[in-house]
C-alpha cells in the first residue's frame, strides 16, 4: 500500500512542480484519485507535506548530488522521486534506506523514462554511501 501511496504523492507533487496547482488540492485530488485512505492516505500526505516543509535543503542536496545537472534540467518526473526519495532518506528514519531507494527506483520505472530508474538509482545511492560514510567517522 505504501507503492500507492508513494504514486499518489508523486502525482501531487508533479502538480505542484509543474503545474502550480495548490498542495492541499493537488494532494486531495491524488489521493481522491488513487483511492486512499486511512494509514495509506495519512503516508502520502506526510510525503509531499515533508518535501514541502524541507524543499530547500532537499533541492540543495539534489544539486550536489546530479553532477553537471541543475534542477531545472533534470526530468520533471525524475526531480519530484528524488525529492520524494531525499525527504525519506533525511528526516524518515523509520523506513529502511534499501526500502526507499528500490520503491523509487520501481516508481520512477513508471512514470518516467527508460533511463530514470538508473538515474534515480545512482543519485540515491550516492547519497546512501555518503551517509554511511559520515556514519562511519562519526563513531570514530
Amino acid at each position: 500500500m505504501r507503492r500507492k501511496a508513494r504514486e499518489a504523492a508523486l502525482q501531487a507533487l508533479f502538480q505542484i512542480d509543474v503545474g502550480k496547482a495548490i498542495a492541499d488540492q493537488a494532494v486531495a485530488y491524488a489521493i481522491d484519485l488513487n483511492d486512499l485512505d486511512g494509514e495509506t492516505e495519512e503516508f502520502c500526505r506526510s510525503l509531499v507535506n515533508g518535501v514541502m516543509v524541507h524543499q530547500d535543503s532537499i533541492d540543495e542536496s539534489i544539486e550536489r548530488l546530479a553532477v553537471d545537472w541543475s534542477l531545472s534540467r533534470l526530468g520533471n518526473v525524475d526531480r519530484n522521486v528524488l525529492r520524494m526519495a531525499l525527504f525519506e532518506l533525511m528526516y524518515r528514519q523509520d523506513i529502511p534506506v534499501g526500502v526507499t531507494i528500490n520503491e523509487a527506483v520501481e516508481v520512477a520505472k513508471t512514470f518516467g523514462t527508460t533511463d530514470s530508474g538508473r538515474f534515480i538509482n545512482g543519485i540515491l545511492g550516492q547519497f546512501a554511501r555518503e551517509q554511511r560514510l559520515g556514519d562511519t567517522e562519526s563513531e570514530r
